[in-house]
């Protein structure tokens, strides 16, 4: 069923009325920075028990690319550039949440001496360490671990992908 706006001459929901019933998605953002032997960067939070790239929550009015940057500069204390976007996954809803979009931006690679830099907020995140392909699939979970599986494909590949629930779909 497509939601299309009422028409004026049939029914009196206004505009922002329609568009304040639309429905909502949660929305996250992170970057893949990988190093110079092909690892890539993964952090350990203090609030969940599995690892993830860096990033977070869009916030509201927020533009998912400018959320990638932001959460990498307060996470690791770094100011990076921030390139295309690698990976798109529609997340479908569990128990405890509503479905979402979740992305993952080029970061390029982080020099030896960026690293040496990194500071983390010790309330958010607990460690970072640089993971091959196999050991960061070791330490995320299953759905983050396709995730990043593709974000490194299509970095590798020059290419962009749409994934539902971590698996490739176009």
């Amino acid at each position: 069923m497509t939601n299309v706006p009422p028409s004026s001459s049939n029914t009196t929901t206004t505009g922002s009325e329609y568009i304040a019933g639309l429905p909502r998605k949660r929305m996250g953002a992170g970057v893949l920075l990988t190093d110079s032997l092909g690892r890539v960067l993964l952090v350990e939070p203090t609030y969940k028990p599995y690892w993830e790239v860096p990033g977070g929550a869009v916030e509201a009015g927020e533009s998912p690319y400018s959320a990638a940057g932001r959460e990498v500069t307060e996470e690791l204390g770094l100011s990076v550039e921030v390139g295309r976007l690698l990976v798109t996954d529609w997340v479908p809803p569990r128990e405890d949440r509503t479905d979402g979009l979740m992305l993952i931006f080029e970061g390029g690679l982080l020099s030896s001496a960026a690293a040496e830099r990194i500071t983390l907020p010790a309330d958010e995140l607990r460690s970072w360490a640089w993971c091959t392909p196999a050991e960061a699939t070791e330490r995320l979970i299953p759905l983050l671990a396709r995730r990043v599986t593709a974000a490194l494909r299509a970095s590798a590949d020059g290419t962009s992908v749409y994934l539902e629930d971590g698996h490739l779909i176009v």
